[in-house]
């Protein structure tokens, strides 16, 4: 059994999506026990809703899924990198290939690239 402290931050441990190739940084989400647990019996990455308060398998509505190829954590076993292969390239339901497509310049966020996908169509908004 592995142990991880989600006692510490009321039960959600902050897990980041790195691409398993490139070592990008694609996204950071929450993972509470259950998503943990489904994470390793599945092989794909799912996290915790804290918004819709639910499991959310990544990529199941737009078919962007992360397929995890390495699991590590850090030394206080509080927070959780996940090491996946990005299906469809895209990560950020923005369209982005990454979460971290805002970069600061100045006193302003500034977008960095463009999105491969259209938000609006993927999930019908």
């Amino acid at each position: 059994m592995i142990e991880l402290d989600f006692e510490k931050q009321n039960g959600l441990l902050p897990a980041i999506a790195q691409d398993a190739e490139t070592g990008e940084v694609l996204m950071l989400a929450y993972m509470n026990r259950q998503a943990f647990e489904h994470t390793l019996k599945t092989g794909l990455a799912t996290y915790w809703s804290r918004s819709r308060k639910e499991l959310w398998i990544k990529g199941k509505t737009s078919g962007n899924v992360q397929k995890v190829r390495q699991i590590r954590v850090d030394c206080d076993r509080d927070t959780i990198l996940l090491k996946v292969i990005q299906v469809g390239d895209a990560a950020c339901h923005t369209g982005h290939r990454s979460c971290f497509h805002l970069v600061v310049e100045g006193s302003e966020l500034v977008v960095s690239g463009k999105p491969l996908f259209d938000p609006e169509k993927v999930y019908k908004k």
